[in-house]
C-alpha cells in the first residue's frame, strides 16, 4: 500500500520508481471538461433529444481533427450509419460515438485527441462482442481499406445484436 513521504508525495504506488504523478494531463481534463458539457447541454434539452442533434455534434468534432483522423473519423462514421442504422450518433468524453438508447456502444478516438500515434474504434461494456472469458474491446485503426472496413462491419453487427 503507499505512504506518504515526508514531502507528501505517495511513494510506492507508482508506475516507475522514482516517478512523479502529476495527474490527470491536460488533453484527459479536456476529455472531461467536454463530457460535463455534453451532461449540461443533454439535461437542457432533455435526454435522446434527437439523431440531428448528434449528427451535428459528431460531424462537427470530426471537421475539428486533423485532416488524417477526420478521414478515417468520417469513412468510420458512414460504415456505422450505413450498417448499425438503430445506434444514434453523440459525443462522448468529446469523441464521436454511437448509442443504442442511452448507452453507448461504439466510440472513435482520434489520434490527436491523447496525442497517440493511432485512433481508436472502441466498444463499451454493452457492446455484445462476448466472445469466451476474453475478447477485445478496442481496436487500433492506422488507416481504414476494405479488410478493416469489412471487419468492422462484421464487429457493428455483433455489438448491436
Amino acid at each position: 500500500m503507499a505512504q506518504a513521504s515526508k514531502a507528501g508525495k505517495q511513494t510506492g504506488g507508482g508506475a516507475a520508481a522514482g516517478a512523479k504523478s502529476k495527474g490527470f494531463t491536460a488533453e484527459e481534463k479536456a476529455a472531461m471538461q467536454e463530457r460535463v458539457r455534453e451532461l449540461r447541454a443533454e439535461g437542457q434539452r432533455g435526454r435522446g433529444a434527437g439523431k440531428a442533434d448528434g449528427e451535428a455534434e459528431v460531424r462537427a468534432k470530426l471537421a475539428a481533427m486533423a485532416p488524417a483522423d477526420r478521414a478515417i473519423g468520417e469513412r468510420l462514421h458512414a460504415i456505422i450509419r450505413a450498417n448499425a442504422p438503430s445506434l444514434a450518433p453523440r459525443t462522448w468524453y468529446g469523441m464521436p460515438a454511437y448509442a443504442q438508447g442511452d448507452k453507448i456502444i461504439c466510440f472513435f478516438q482520434n489520434a490527436g485527441k491523447f496525442k497517440a500515434r493511432y485512433s481508436t474504434l472502441g466498444f463499451s461494456d454493452k457492446a455484445k462482442l462476448d466472445d469466451g472469458a476474453m475478447w477485445p474491446t478496442g481496436f487500433a485503426l492506422k488507416a481504414l481499406g476494405a479488410a478493416e472496413e469489412s471487419r468492422i462491419v462484421a464487429l457493428l453487427k455483433r455489438a448491436v445484436g
